[in-house]
């Protein structure tokens, strides 16, 4: 239950959009955003973010479905898909009515291959979507600043490198029509009471630190956390709770660096196939037709 507190602010607004005879949508920037099932977006009592949170056992992966319900279409984008529950995913977004627009990576991933790829061949309207800092392929490379839009919500692009160098988090809109609480999807950058390693694929402890503390630990302190991974049963987090709790990144960032490199960590099972793969976003094209 999410308390009554973090909705006040909300009220003035939501009196407002019910006396008016139309909430008018939003302009599309430059692409998506998010969702939760039961929260109300602000002034645009009408939109309604819908959220489900999807775990994949191998590589102990999350993936995201974030829909505007409150758009006749429900537009939905799917962050961080995995080729193992493709299946599954599109299934879902079948069953609740969705039309994905967007699937969409925070980084190119080493311990599994993601589900991009198929799914365009599946659904091909949807659009793959990754980091133009990552050098891998995709029908939407995006920068730090971006929004992605979907319906009348967004996401907006922060750059996270530093467990590799082209992470990004997708963060929701911080305007009065957005879901409240906020909501950011940290891929490997931050995981509950952790973060992913700096030893590959370009990565930085220096950079990671920087990151985390200037892109994610400003947020506003009820900020809801999904990372991209969790390995102890968890599946979300708060700004608060990672700046006084996460045993790395609560840190200074020399004690941070000597945690870092000392963690000894093998490689990823996957990384041989995984990386090769994800960086044309899981053979993002479709075979061609004999």
């Amino acid at each position: 239950m999410v308390p009554l507190r973090l909705y006040r602010h909300l009220i003035p607004q939501l009196a407002a959009a019910a006396r008016s005879p139309s909430c008018a949508p939003r302009p599309i920037s430059r692409l998506p955003a998010l969702a939760m099932a039961a929260y109300g977006t602000g002034a645009c009592a009408d939109s309604k973010l819908l959220f489900r949170q999807l775990f994949e056992k191998e590589s102990s992966t999350y993936t995201y479905l974030l829909a505007d319900v409150g758009d006749p279409e429900k537009p939905a984008v799917l962050i961080d898909p995995v080729d193992r529950t493709v299946d599954r995913d599109l299934n879902l977004i079948k069953e609740l009515g969705l039309k994905l627009i967007y699937a969409m990576n925070t980084h190119v991933h080493a311990d599994h291959v993601t589900g991009t790829g198929l799914i365009k061949t599946k659904l091909p309207g949807a659009k793959s979507v990754i980091s133009k800092a990552s050098g891998a392929k995709a029908d939407h490379s995006v920068e730090h600043g971006d929004k992605i839009y979907f319906g009348k919500l967004f996401l907006e692009v922060r750059a996270t490198p530093g467990h590799t160098a082209g992470c990004v988090t997708y963060v929701t809109g911080d305007s009065p029509d957005q879901p409240s609480p906020r909501m950011a999807f940290t891929g490997d950058a931050l995981i509950i009471r952790a973060c992913g390693r700096t030893d590959f694929q370009g990565g930085s402890s220096d950079q990671l630190y920087e990151s985390v503390h200037s892109q994610i630990f400003t947020l506003p302190k009820d900020t809801l956390l999904y990372p991209a991974h969790d390995y102890k049963g968890f599946t979300v987090t708060t700004v608060e709770e990672e700046v006084a709790y996460n045993a790395r990144l609560s840190k200074d960032k020399e004690t941070f660096k000597t945690i870092m490199e000392n963690l000894n960590l093998s490689c990823p099972k996957m990384i041989d196939v995984a990386v090769p793969a994800n960086m044309v976003c899981g053979f993002q094209d479709p075979p061609s037709k004999v």
